[in-house]
């Protein structure tokens, strides 16, 4: 019997995490096979900085994957984030092309490339594309616009972007570890898979995911994203205010961070920086919110993920309800309700969203447009071995 394996590779700044999982026929719930687990080194705020020590991170949390569920892991979906990771909105039009003016899924398709077409992206590459809204004869489409009759349809659309440096090298790393990636996503919109219903994506809500180096928010409404952003602040930067403040070693300011008051250290100034710091990532997200015109408009609120926001899961909710003034909570997952695997933890909810948005991706066909260059990629790494050989 063939088995339907989906396994997510996700490459964080201080950890990388691998999922192996199985689909069941007809079940939307995989089954957890194996993870890995290992220290990354190598990568800055995201991005690859010693190719070779990023490299070696990835084939430790892939052995140990395969040693767990004893499959050989060839392919694989890869997170992509960072500071480079960034939307751009973007319009187009198309004249309806049938002679009855009724809308065919090739007047999207132009509508969408025109949107493309009128990008302005320098060096960055499109990941992602999601067509947020649609007009007809310059009235709204509630849904999609197929079937419809009319004479101009106009677009406005969604493009998710990253350096392209940056993924061509991220990519290279994996597929140098041994391992085929099929697909690059977003880190935020694959941690939405797990961390997010499709209730709170329709009515409108922000996922914010606190890494160590960088902090990312991805805003959804109608149930696409409408807005995705990076910040340069993690929680290592509260590691750093709390080992300044007080005066002690990284090491013992991270175990103060992440874990119950030893010594004879002031749990009131402990928190006061905590809380100075965590209050300039919720400025930052305030005022992205306010670009887009989503701040207090958001009713399924923020939902927080990540390593870095189970360490200060109370005052992180509290903060962002008062600054924010909109629900917040540090995220779960309905999916795992009812097992005691590790994958609850949210620090695994980007590994576990790669498996369920590669399950999904044949739904999912306008979303991306990577898979060119993700060949392009594999035949820039057969040509640089070609050129090695004697």
């Amino acid at each position: 019997m063939i088995r339907n394996i989906s396994v997510g590779i996700d490459i964080g700044t201080t950890t990388t995490r691998v999922v192996v999982s199985e689909f069941s026929k007809n079940e939307k719930t995989p089954k957890i096979i194996a993870t890995g687990q290992t220290e990354t080194k190598g990568l800055r705020h995201g991005y690859i900085v010693n190719f070779d020590e990023a490299v070696k991170s990835i084939k430790n949390a892939v052995a140990q994957a395969e040693n767990i569920s004893g499959i050989k892991i060839r392919r694989a979906f890869v997170s992509i984030g960072g500071v480079t990771l960034s939307s751009e909105i973007s319009h187009g039009s198309a004249i309806i092309s049938k002679a009855d003016n009724e809308v065919t899924t090739l007047d999207v398709k132009k509508a969408i490339k025109e949107s493309e077409d009128n990008l302005n992206i320098g060096n960055k590459k499109i990941i992602h594309t999601f067509p947020i809204s649609y007009k007809l004869d310059e009235k709204e489409v509630l849904g999609h616009p197929e079937g419809l009759r009319g004479i101009k349809l106009e677009v406005k659309t969604l493009f998710i972007t990253c350096l392209s440096q940056h993924l061509e090298d991220l990519l290279g790393a994996v597929a140098d570890a041994g391992v085929e990636p099929i697909e690059a996503i977003a880190s935020p919109i694959a941690s939405a898979e797990v961390a997010l219903t499709d209730k709170q994506k329709m009515v409108g809500c922000a996922i914010v995911n606190i890494g160590s180096e960088t902090v990312s928010i991805a805003t959804f409404e109608n149930g696409l994203p409408i807005s995705l952003h990076i910040f340069s602040i993690g929680s290592s930067d509260i590691t750093n205010d709390i080992a300044l403040g007080l005066k002690i070693p990284l090491e013992e300011a991270e175990k103060l961070k992440i874990g119950p008051l030893f010594g004879s250290h002031s749990k009131k100034k402990l928190d006061e920086i905590i809380e100075a710091r965590l209050s300039d990532i919720f400025e930052l997200i305030e005022n992205h919110l306010k670009k887009i015109k989503r701040n207090g408009l958001l009713p399924a609120g923020i939902i927080f993920t990540g390593g870095g926001s189970a360490s200060s899961a109370p005052m992180l909710e509290k903060l962002s309800k008062g600054v924010l003034g909109l629900p917040s909570r540090v995220g779960g997952s309905e999916i795992f309700a009812n097992t005691k695997t590790k994958v609850r933890d949210s620090a695994w909810f980007v590994a576990l969203g790669l498996c369920m948005s590669g399950q999904n991706s044949s739904n999912n066909e306008p979303h991306s447009s990577l898979q060119g260059f993700v060949k392009d990629i594999k035949g820039n790494i057969k040509s640089m071995f070609k050129q090695l050989l004697p």
